[in-house]
């Protein structure tokens, strides 16, 4: 029988090190939520049950190259771009040091230049249209960058999709746009969201390819995104992808989940988790043992165990930074 890892092209230090990341980003989630159910942040958007996809995603990239453009729910694909664990949490806590915005913007915000990752805004889906102009400039400026945007399904029917897709299409320009579906657009549910049977079908509407993968399969969702890059780099265009997964949580820490769906649904999808199913493949090809496994954990609670006290307390932004970024300096605009 073929090993799977083998036909994907990833040796066991990757593989290991794609687990940890899995882990570090479910970790950091779930502290999260203790946090806010402690009062000591204000909010959360959890990634709980999209980890997998996330970090198979990245490693399929190019960290030193490419320009990412994530959602808010995107912790894994960040943490793996060079955003580290100390810096998410001082997003958490809102602090001067966040390197998102200085604790001026909500959780889940993510953008830092010298890692190219391209802020977004709270409206959802405005990312499309501006991953099709940062891959437009790496075609004009010759350069071996694609462009990598994410969105929920539910922000898949808005119109800056349509627009983003289409114009990337039309210009064959290097970027991969990935939706990750996990099943519910806030409270509404799939079923009431899209006609077709997957939001990849809408690729034909484009003239590009699209492509429906199993979001809890790592080696499969790195092969489509590693093809998708492939292509991009060769000038055949952009990719759609759509990821399938489950989100283990309720929308935010302000949703109520129980208001529609149930305890059993969620508590069905738990039993399939992702990680758990990775780390299980890991254990059976021998390229991780139980030991090792729990020195991880223990690895990854110390690491945030630091971050956590040390944003706690850090300082927030001072009073007199009020205007920063807001109004020009010395009275020009």
């Amino acid at each position: 029988m073929v090993n799977q890892t083998e036909t994907v092209g990833l040796d066991k230090d990757t593989l290991v090190a794609m687990y940890r990341e899995m882990l570090l980003a479910r970790r950091i989630d779930e502290r999260m939520w203790l946090l806010n159910r402690s009062g000591s942040i204000p909010f959360v958007v959890s990634c709980q049950g999209q980890e997998v996809l996330q970090i198979a995603t990245s490693f399929a990239l190019n960290k030193e190259e490419d320009h990412i453009l994530p959602y808010y729910r995107d912790l894994g694909v960040v943490l793996h771009f060079g955003m580290t664990t100390r810096e998410v949490f001082l997003q958490a806590y809102g602090k001067a040091e966040d390197p998102n915005s200085g604790g001026r913007q909500m959780p889940g915000h993510y953008g830092q230049k010298k890692n190219r990752i391209i802020t977004g805004s709270s409206p959802v889906t405005t990312q499309v249209p501006h991953a099709a102009g940062f891959a437009l400039a790496s075609k004009m400026e010759r350069k071996s960058a694609v462009s990598f945007v994410t969105l929920g399904e539910g922000s898949s029917n808005q119109g800056d999709f349509h627009e983003g897709l289409n114009f990337a299409a039309v210009h064959k320009l290097p970027m991969i746009v990935m939706v990750e579906n996990n099943k519910y657009a806030i409270s509404v549910p799939l079923s009431k969201q899209v006609a077709c049977e997957n939001i990849s079908d809408r690729a034909v509407g484009y003239g590009i390819p699209g492509v429906t993968v199993d979001g809890d399969d790592a080696l499969e969702v790195y092969r489509v995104v590693k093809e998708a890059h492939e292509r991009a780099l060769k000038g055949e265009g952009p990719t759609l992808v759509e990821t399938i997964s489950y989100r283990l949580t309720p929308h935010s820490s302000d949703d109520d989940d129980m208001t529609y769906r149930t305890k059993d649904e969620v508590s069905q999808y738990k039993t399939t988790d992702g990680i758990a199913r990775f780390r299980d493949m890991l254990i059976e090809q021998g390229y991780l043992t139980e030991t090792e496994d729990q020195a991880i954990e223990a690895d990854l609670k110390q690491e945030i165990n630091e971050a956590t006290e040390y944003a706690e307390q850090a300082p927030y932004a001072d009073v007199s930074t009020l205007t920063d970024h807001v109004y020009g300096v010395g009275g020009k605009a």
